[in-house]
This record gives structure tokens, C-alpha cells and sequence, in this order.
């Protein structure tokens, strides 16, 4: 509950651990988390990192009575390849019945996401959105746009260069972020004002959520001077 992500208001994580795929893994927030808290001796955690279902916490949304926007596997990737499609389609099955909800799905695996797309049954009050670091991984853009959710974003963090030509077609939502912590990998001004201006052309709301680096409070999140929040406008309400 009350998740520090500027873009959600909770987290909810009926699985954890994961496995790294692309460039932008390379500083995973999620695996530094893991292995402190399973340090800390939190049970959830006695795996560290290792990809663990956690059948406990399945229900934990239908517990939580005011509608909010809630981000699905902070810590981890629902559409990993060792997930079963079974538990796949038990967490879909949470969302559709806690209907008051939003709920907010990112995924890296954008193959499998699209393989899978035309056997669920995507609720409304479910986003899907997937991680494009740089042009190398657009195609994750070209899966997405496959599914039949009713609103699909695109999470463009950690930025790590250059996203020209981007096709919005379909595309609802486009978060961008910096890189934050020990090594973070730097952002140029240049790469986010031309993600920024393709939104703006397009009519796509853009949430620009993080320059990062070592110190991100420091560093803050204005873009030239303004506060970029923008989510898709009928759920304005929820987030601000």
C-alpha cells in the first residue's frame, strides 16, 4: 500500500524473483530489494531473487475496499516464461473481480505477452504496458499493440537512448525515467524531449517521472522547468 512510485498509488506481488533479459535489467531495483529484504529475514523473501508464487497474496486486492491504481509485480514479471499460464490466469481472474480497482501489468517479455494475449480475457480495469529501453527493443511496442487491453502504455525506463520514430498507434500512455542508484547510467535532455514531442504530436499523455542518477530526490523530475503528469484522462482523478 501507498507505493513510492510516482506514477501508482500500491503494489501487489502474487509472485517475486525474476530473471535478466535485456540492457535495462543490468541495475535491477527489484533484485537489490529482494536479496536486502531476504537479509532482513522477511519470509516473502527467503528466495532472494528466485522466480517464487506466492498463492498467499493472490487475494490480497479483493482486501482492499477503496479503489485505487495498483502496479501488478513491482518485483517481479508476470509474463516470465516460468510462470504457468494457469497462475497467469489466476492473477487476471483477482483483477476482473476486483473490479474497483485499476491495475497496472509491465512486462519485458513482450513475445509472450503477445502469444498469449488471445487467451485471456482482459478485464477493463486492466493496463498493459511494456519496458522499451532503446531502439533495439521497439518491437516490444508491435507485441503490446497485439492485445486487446483497453489501455496499453509504454514504461520508457530506465531510458538508456535514443527513441526516434516511435509508432503510438494504439498506445495510451508513455511513462519515461531516468536510471537512479549506484551506477545508474545516465539520461540525455535530448532523448526525453523527443519522446516527449512524438507524445505530444500524437495526442499520447506523457509522464515524464524521473531524471535518476546517484541522488534522483536531487535531481528531481521537472523538464525544463515543468512537472510532466499526465495520465490517461479519465482515470485523472485517481492520481491527482
Amino acid at each position: 500500500m501507498k507505493s513510492k512510485i510516482e506514477w501508482t498509488e500500491s503494489t501487489w506481488n502474487p509472485l517475486t524473483g525474476c530473471t535478466k533479459i535485456s540492457p535495462g535489467c543490468k541495475h535491477c531495483y527489484a533484485e537489490t530489494m529482494a536479496k536486502r529484504l531476504q537479509a532482513m529475514g522477511q519470509e516473502k523473501y527467503a528466495n532472494g531473487f528466485r522466480l517464487t508464487l506466492h498463492e498467499d497474496a493472490l487475494q490480497q486486492p479483493l482486501e482492499w475496499k477503496k479503489p485505487q491504481m495498483i502496479f501488478v509485480n513491482s518485483m517481479s514479471d508476470l509474463f516470465h516464461q516460468s510462470v504457468p499460464i494457469e497462475f497467469v490466469e489466476r492473477v487476471f481472474d483477482v483483477m476482473r473481480e476486483a473490479h474497483w480497482h485499476q491495475f497496472q501489468v509491465l512486462t519485458k517479455r513482450s513475445s509472450r505477452l503477445a502469444s498469449l494475449s488471445d487467451a485471456i480475457e482482459w478485464p477493463t480495469n486492466v493496463w498493459m504496458g511494456v519496458s522499451v529501453e532503446n531502439a533495439d527493443y521497439k518491437f516490444r511496442i508491435d507485441d503490446l499493440r497485439t492485445t486487446r487491453a483497453k489501455i496499453r502504455f509504454l514504461s520508457l525506463e530506465p531510458l538508456l537512448g535514443p527513441l526516434s520514430d516511435l509508432n503510438l498507434d494504439g498506445i495510451h500512455w508513455a511513462i519515461v525515467g531516468g536510471e537512479s542508484g549506484a551506477g545508474a547510467r545516465p539520461v540525455k535532455e535530448e532523448w526525453v524531449i523527443e519522446i516527449r514531442d512524438q507524445c505530444l504530436a500524437a495526442k499520447v499523455p506523457f509522464f515524464f517521472k524521473q531524471w535518476g542518477g546517484v541522488n534522483k530526490k536531487k535531481a528531481g523530475r521537472k523538464l525544463r522547468g515543468k512537472e510532466w503528469n499526465e495520465i490517461p484522462i479519465e482515470l485523472q482523478p485517481m492520481l491527482f
